[in-house]
């Protein structure tokens, strides 16, 4: 029985080594544009020259695990068309494409390992005293804007997004906030409307400009077209519509994983990724031991936000990801939530590793 996963992110990589486990007999091959592992939540880290955030992919797969290295153009009737012309059968598929980013012209991406290489590059180019906007007040805003602002002390950097922070609320939203203002980042709640390369600016919803000489773009938006491209059914945001089970519901071959899955009160992240994948394979490996298999349960703990190398701080949620008073900041918020990435990327010896 051949299985195919295509995307070796958290979901993709949890997926494979867990088919080999769980799945006895299976053929599994992963399929992934690039042959190395992006632990994406660091890749605030690679734009800052603090971490690599890459390994390589064979490292993380248990044996006999195949990889073949190219883009995946289509998914239809057992078969992937692959970019140059290749096809790979399959019995069964896992689609962990993840999530996308479209910057606006004129910005550098931070949420892709190219941009986020091309972005380290920039950064790395400026002189002291040059401006770094950060777009996006999101949780990728704020650890991008932190690590920089703590790495390279000589820039101004800036950060501006419609409302700052906005993952968080309360004291941990405010605990946040200060840390910003310790690493004297510039706030500013705005729209970024537009970039203009040439005369060094960013353009706002308020109408209004503010002169930059690199504007760095963290946000996430959307999935890749693959599932649509597939005749699969998508959600209005290109999302694969599952049933409780993980399973398309267009093909009950192919189950979708992770942030490309349109599950009901899912957040794109890790800690989506991790346990719709394992579940989706227990899933599969229940079916064909003609066992009933159980609906995916969706359960959140926190939500984690990095400030910086030593700083960090985590709200702690309700399971359907509703925010609680309670957090943890400063060390013990840090450690709490390399804890959490590391559990993410390379198990509790249950992570990745299934």
């Amino acid at each position: 029985m051949k299985v195919l996963v295509v995307g070796a992110g958290y979901a993709g990589t949890l997926a494979a080594n867990r088919l080999v486990k769980k799945v006895k007999g299976a053929e599994v091959t992963v399929v992934n544009p690039r042959p190395e592992f992006v632990e994406r939540v660091r890749l605030h880290q690679r734009v800052a020259g603090s971490a690599e955030a890459a390994r390589p992919l064979r490292s993380m797969l248990r044996d006999g695990i195949g990889i073949k290295v190219g883009e995946v153009e289509k998914a239809s009737e057992g078969t992937l068309l692959l970019a140059g012309g290749d096809t790979l059968r399959y019995d069964h598929l896992f689609l962990a494409v993840g999530s996308s980013v479209r910057p606006l012209p004129g910005t550098v991406p931070v949420g892709t390992w190219e941009g986020a290489g091309r972005a380290r590059a920039a950064l790395a180019a400026l002189p002291a005293g040059a401006q770094v906007t950060v777009v996006g007040g999101g949780a990728t805003g704020v650890e991008t804007a932190t690590e920089v602002a703590e790495r390279r002390r000589d820039l101004r950097v800036r950060l501006v997004g419609e409302r700052l922070a906005d993952s968080l609320s309360g004291r941990a939203r405010d605990r946040a906030l200060a840390a910003l203002n310790r690493l004297r980042v510039d706030l500013v709640e705005d729209v970024v409307t537009g970039a203009g390369a040439a005369n060094g600016e960013i353009r706002l919803r308020s109408g209004g400009s503010l002169p930059t000489d690199l504007a760095l773009w963290a946000v996430v938006s959307g999935v890749p077209s693959l599932a649509a491209d597939s005749g699969l059914e998508v959600d209005a945001a290109g999302r694969v519509v599952v049933d409780p089970y993980l399973r398309s519901v267009t093909d009950g071959r192919i189950f979708a994983v992770g942030d490309c899955a349109a599950v009901p009160g899912a957040r794109f992240g890790c800690q989506t990724a991790g346990p719709q994948a394992a579940h989706a394979v227990d899933v599969l490996a229940r079916l064909l031991a003609d066992r009933e298999p159980e609906p995916y349960p969706l359960r959140y703990v926190g939500r984690c936000v990095s400030l910086g190398r030593r700083d960090a701080v985590m709200q702690f949620t309700r399971r359907d990801d509703s925010l609680r008073d309670a957090h943890l900041g400063g060390r013990t918020g840090a450690r709490v939530k390399e804890f959490i990435v590391r559990s993410a990327a390379f198990g509790s010896r249950k992570g990745i590793s299934g």
